[in-house]
């Protein structure tokens, strides 16, 4: 229930209260309930009187569940009631792993296609490939009908052990496969690979419970490539597990460094400090963070900081820095409350100021001009402030880009590509070989026919002169994760545009 309804329904109760109060008076007999704040008296007054006096029968969950609402809205803007379908969904998120069959898809028009095929999973044991479109999920079609990307996806998944038939378009061919959910890993590993000889680039996406052990194997593997120098993209990585974050610390900081403490009106000091038996601790590092670097992704970009162990790079993270406590309830439902403040080795507050705007707070930074330039920055407003500044980038993009960017036509394009290529790139498994394949293709002349043809946009006076590089770059990369490489492709290619990342290297 909206907050606006429980008002309007505690309004009723109140006239309700105080048309009967005025009887009374005009009776002689005016009576009160004595209430006190300290103990919620007045709260749990007016929730009994609704029930013994209200009208009509009253619908106990829906006014606790609004209730519940609009208290923790009166807290802080992270204090949550969860009821229990958003609840697992986001323990889900978080847990490492779900239930389902294995694939990943993108949606570029009115059909989802699957971009990879989970490796060990249900589907692919199965024998569905990437390309394939999704026509229906059982007896539901999904395919032609603007089916909300979401639904498809809780359409999909469900109990380990449980069948689903999913119908495929496989160029001609319709197969339908009966597959069998199982326990599907998630990743917080988006990419891992070496951009030189000696400097490697990880992208972290959460931390998940699996994120840690995940960071390890794939950042030992590229030392073993040659790395002295990592390069880790925690841009909008949004957070995730606290202890997530303090294992990966851990890996960079000498025994004894403090990690992080957390501090509350009910909670004492508590000290997260590094044991020294991390295997990086001779590793050059570099984050690149943004405005959707939050949470533990704060945490961990605040000690390798105060510790002078990493450069950060990028603009002003998110500032969200509260420690929240899960409370469940037997009928699945929950409470995410927040009890204490996260603090960075120096002491900063990583949480921003609360106000009554608090969720624009990326639109004012836009708007007061801390987007494009470092003095425009308040450090006083939370987050974590990088090392080197690099303001948003407006100059590459011009209409056409805006335009193709509306209709997905570089998404489109790749998923079409993919179609009439499939053999070519899927034999692909190294990086030089792709990026030879994409030289040798007429990319650049086949897009802009395909944006000409299918969706009637053309760049006009000098648009494409602006545009070609930074266009072509996204086209490459969508192209190129349909290869044996997946995303590492993607954004390894990607990159190439990437003025931050640019920045990065700078620094090195």
């Amino acid at each position: 229930m909206k907050r606006s309804t429980l008002v309007t329904l505690l309004l009723g109760v109140i006239i309700g209260l105080s048309a009967a109060l005025l009887m009374h008076q005009l009776s002689g007999n005016k009576r009160q309930l004595r209430v006190r704040y300290d103990d919620w008296r007045k709260l749990n007054l007016i929730l009994q009187t609704v029930d013994d006096n209200y009208v009509d029968s009253v619908d106990r969950k829906k006014v606790t569940d609004a209730a519940i609402e609009a208290v923790l809205g009166t807290l802080d803007p992270h204090s949550v009631y969860m009821p229990p379908q958003r609840l697992e969904e986001s323990e889900e998120d978080l847990s490492g792993n779900f239930s389902g069959i294995g694939i990943q898809f993108n949606v570029p028009n009115d059909t989802a296609v699957v971009i990879e095929v989970i490796p060990g999973g249900p589907a692919e044991k199965l024998g569905m490939q990437a390309g394939d479109r999704l026509l229906k999920v059982d007896t539901t079609s999904i395919a032609g009908v603007s089916f909300p990307q979401d639904s498809m996806v809780r359409r999909i998944k469900g109990p380990t052990g449980s069948k689903v038939i999913v119908t495929v378009k496989r160029g001609g061919e319709v197969i339908p496969f009966e597959i069998t959910r199982g326990v599907i890993p998630t990743h917080s590993v988006d990419a891992a690979f070496m951009v030189s000889d000696t400097t490697g680039f990880l992208r972290l996406s959460k931390f998940s419970r699996t994120t840690a052990q995940e960071f390890a194997q794939a950042a030992l593997g590229l030392q073993e490539q040659g790395m002295k120098h990592l390069i880790l993209d925690l841009r909008d990585n949004s957070g995730g597990f606290l202890e997530q974050a303090l294992k990966i610390s851990n890996m960079f900081l000498k025994k004894g460094d403090l990690i992080v403490y957390m501090e509350g009106q009910h909670r004492k000091r508590e000290e997260f400090r590094a044991d020294g038996s991390g295997k990086l601790r001779g590793t050059g590092l570099t984050l690149l963070v943004s405005d959707g670097t939050a949470s533990s992704s704060e945490i961990f970009a605040g000690a390798m900081q105060d510790h002078n162990r990493a450069v950060l790079v990028g603009r002003r993270t998110y500032g969200k820095g509260l420690v929240q406590e899960p409370v469940y309830f037997t009928d699945g439902s929950g409470i995410r409350l927040t009890v204490a403040r996260f603090y960075t080795p120096s002491g900063r507050c990583i949480q921003k100021p609360y106000s009554d705007d608090y969720v624009y707070d990326i639109y004012k930074r836009y708007e007061n001009g801390e987007m494009f330039a470092a003095d425009s920055m308040n450090v006083d407003n939370g987050g974590i402030v990088p090392d080197v500044f690099v303001p948003v980038d407006t100059t590459k993009v011009a209409s056409f880009y805006i335009n193709c960017t509306k209709k997905a036509t570089p998404m489109r394009f790749a998923s079409h590509f993919f179609d009439t290529h499939k053999a070519e790139l899927q034999a692909i498994d190294n990086y030089d070989a792709l990026l030879k394949y994409l030289d040798s293709v007429s990319l650049e002349q086949r897009f802009l026919g395909f944006a000409r043809n299918r969706d009637e946009l053309v760049p006009i006076n000098n648009e494409w002169e602006v545009e070609r590089t930074y266009m072509m770059t996204q086209v490459r990369a969508l192209v190129g994760r349909y290869s044996k490489l997946g995303d590492n492709a993607f954004y390894h290619l990607y990159l190439q545009t990437d003025e931050v990342y640019k920045a990065a290297l700078a620094t090195l």
